[in-house]
């Protein structure tokens, strides 16, 4: 499990939830849940991406949990989730499958959003009963489905063989992260997000990724270097929407427009001019603006009350 080091203050401190709960995947591994909110409001399950973990989440959590049921988990070895020796995408399904079928009623219908690998891990499940049963709508943030090695532009040279290279060695590389520095914060920034991000915003981010122990970033970072997951993209007929960041380098605008013309139902793609690949911490509010406007309108609107399930 990662060691837990995010920020104590501030907008992007992890809210206390509500319950937390375990929920058990295919292969049994266990999986960190949290319920924020009231039991009785409608739902959102969010899914974090690669070396994040629930705290991602914070701004969000924050404040949707006044007056929406917030499912927040950690992808199994991120967080407070063990790790696992199985690290597929059929794993990442079979793992929200898990949390759907803890936390929702039986038909019961929730948003459901994922950054970065949990976008992938969505893609993954698009196509599986217990997804489609639960899933009235899905937000994608800053993700892609293929080639996202051969895309990147973390490595500043022009595309090719050399950077595509170059980008598999950075990013799939063993070498441990150590302590939150100054050094450490600018590399991270340059990555991961827009030149503009605000110090604090910096300061989480890099707090939560240096969480993440080497092996497991290690591990899932050569599952993202072989990813393709172009048919799950086809799958997924759930009303989508689609946000990433103009200045994304990790996952560029490159891969945003190829997911709004492969949906089967894009219902929006939405660019964020000077935004990089660290979305939900780096524009909060249009965010949390989204993820309010989408459940309300395939959700709130569209879905009979459930009877909420006790006990789970």
């Amino acid at each position: 499990m990662s060691r837990i080091t995010s920020v104590a203050a501030g907008p992007y401190a992890p809210p206390a939830p509500t319950r937390t709960l375990t929920a058990v995947s295919a292969d049994g591994a266990r999986l960190h849940v949290e319920v924020h909110g009231p039991e009785n409001a409608p739902p959102v399950v969010l899914s974090h991406g690669w070396t994040c973990s629930t705290a991602f989440w914070a701004a969000q959590i924050r404040e949707l949990a006044a007056d929406h049921r917030v499912i927040a988990y950690d992808q199994r070895g991120h967080g407070r989730s063990p790790a696992s020796h199985a690290c597929t995408t059929e794993a990442l399904a079979d793992d929200l499958e898990a949390v759907l079928a803890q936390t929702l009623a039986r038909g019961e219908k929730a948003l459901v959003v994922g950054h970065s690998m949990g976008g992938m891990t969505v893609m993954a499940a698009s196509a599986r009963a217990r997804f489609r049963e639960h899933a009235a709508a899905v937000l994608l943030c800053s993700t892609g489905s293929s080639r996202l090695v051969a895309e990147s532009r973390v490595v500043p040279l022009r595309a090719g063989r050399v950077r595509t290279w170059i980008t598999g060695r950075v990013l799939g590389s063993r070498a441990p992260l150590g302590p939150v520095t100054p050094v450490a914060k600018r590399i991270l920034k340059y990555a991961t997000m827009g030149a503009g991000s605000a110090p604090h915003m910096v300061e989480a981010c890099a707090r939560i990724v240096h969480a993440c122990p080497r092996v497991v970033r290690h591990t899932w970072g050569a599952v993202l270097a072989a990813l393709d997951l172009d048919h799950g993209v086809r799958e997924l007929h759930a009303p989508t929407e689609v946000v990433h960041g103009a200045s994304d380098r990790l996952t560029p605008p490159v891969h945003a427009r190829a997911l709004a013309a492969a949906l089967p139902q894009c219902i929006g793609l939405t660019e964020l001019p000077g935004v990089g690949h660290m979305t939900p911490i780096e524009a909060p509010e249009s965010v949390t603006g989204r993820i309010r406007e989408l459940v309300t309108t395939y959700v709130t609107e569209n879905t009979p009350v459930q009877q909420i399930k006790e006990g789970a």
